[in-house]
């Protein structure tokens, strides 16, 4: 082999790495950006919720029970600007800081529960399906990272 082959062979060989490399780069820096896709399925979350709460709450609820008591959860998400809209490859612009507390969301799912038709024997069993709920959207990757600073509790 002459060295000028030589040559233009290590040239190619490293213009196809560099220019694999810059477009490895630019989508990983886009895919970076934009917000992870969480496809919340209701019947999933019924599902999940309803074998993650305790034996006495699965006792007391049925799964439509479930299935209201997670569409209010959703609505209340909803109004406080947790569950925007048009969220499909939408870049991360959240510039308030939101914090959950729960008293105001079981107070609301109670009387939300009242209004449905929900028979809550309990308050217990509403904490425990917000909680089985928080945690399906976890493991969907819908929830983001824990509160910091002086207002966090």
């Amino acid at each position: 082999m002459e060295p000028v082959t030589i040559v233009f062979a290590l040239a190619a060989a490293v213009a196809t790495f560099v220019i694999a490399a810059g477009v490895v780069g630019r989508e990983a820096h886009r895919l970076d950006a934009v917000a992870p896709r969480a496809i919340y399925v209701l019947g999933q979350a019924v599902e999940f919720v309803s074998d993650r709460v305790p034996p006495a709450t699965q006792a007391r609820l049925t799964p439509d029970d479930v299935e209201r008591l997670l569409t209010l959860h959703l609505r209340w998400l909803h109004a406080k600007g947790l569950q925007p809209t048009n969220v499909t490859d939408r870049r991360q612009d959240i510039v308030d800081r939101t914090i959950v507390a729960d008293d105001t969301l079981i107070g609301y799912l109670l009387g939300g529960a009242e209004r449905e038709g929900v028979d809550l024997l309990d308050d217990v069993d509403a904490v425990a399906v917000v909680d089985a709920h928080l945690d399906y959207f976890s493991a969907i990757g819908a929830v983001g990272p824990p509160a910091e600073g002086p207002d966090a509790v």
